[in-house]
């Protein structure tokens, strides 16, 4: 019986090792590596190309990083996994459960969300449907995603490409750091520049950081 092949990413020690003996208990999954910041996460995958990566959103960029007060560590892992292969069936596993995090995670490309409050049985589901080709998202997500609860985020109008060059833009990183990350060139990075200055309404990256720090993709 071939077994899904799980990347499990949480800073967490005590989680993480939680959520291995739950799956490792199905006779079709399988942890093949565990990562506890997002360089890590990224490195792992491009080694060990897991079938399933089950991603919490609060955590470090690297080793180096001891903080994680918000969801950008987890945002950064899941923009270079997805840049580096555009087939990566990620589920995110958190504790953010409110606008924007969820509806921009869609867009980039998550094929699950799941709250940290889900019942074991949907995580074990969740990980079983996303290795078949399907997606999976807790209730409450599926809500936020339909637009049942909240105003819709200005982000939504962006691609998925446009929403992982917005991320790291924020952050501050330059044309040629995101074109080689993201394996582009830095025309093509800046032309998406353009379009996303253009599709928010903004003028510069001043007013491009303002507006993902009130959207909670990075920290003031």
């Amino acid at each position: 019986m071939q077994k899904a092949k799980v990347l499990l990413v949480d800073d967490h020690d005590i989680v993480r090792a939680g959520f291995q003996q739950l799956l490792d208990m199905h006779p079709q999954i399988e942890i093949i590596a565990q990562a506890n910041n997002s360089q890590k996460a990224f490195e792992i995958y491009k080694l060990a190309k897991p079938d399933v990566v089950i991603m919490d959103l609060s955590m470090p960029s690297d080793a180096d990083s001891v903080e994680a007060t918000t969801a950008q560590g987890g945002i950064e892992a899941i923009s270079k996994i997805m840049s580096f292969d555009t087939n990566a069936k990620v589920i995110v596993l958190t504790v953010w459960e409110s606008n924007p995090y969820p509806a921009n995670l869609v867009k980039a490309g998550v094929k699950g969300y799941l709250t940290k409050r889900c019942a074991p049985d949907e995580l074990v589901q969740a990980v079983l449907t996303v290795y078949k080709g399907g997606e999976h998202f807790s209730e409450s997500i599926k809500a936020i995603i339909n637009g049942s609860e909240g105003e819709e985020s200005p982000l939504s109008q962006l691609t998925k490409r446009e929403m992982q060059i917005f991320g790291l833009l924020a952050k501050g990183q330059s044309a040629a750091f995101i074109a080689e990350s993201m394996f582009l060139s830095t025309k093509t990075v800046h032309a998406h520049r353009s379009n996303i200055l253009r599709k928010l309404k903004l003028s510069n990256n001043s007013e491009l950081v303002h507006l993902a720090i009130r959207e909670g993709i990075v920290q003031p």
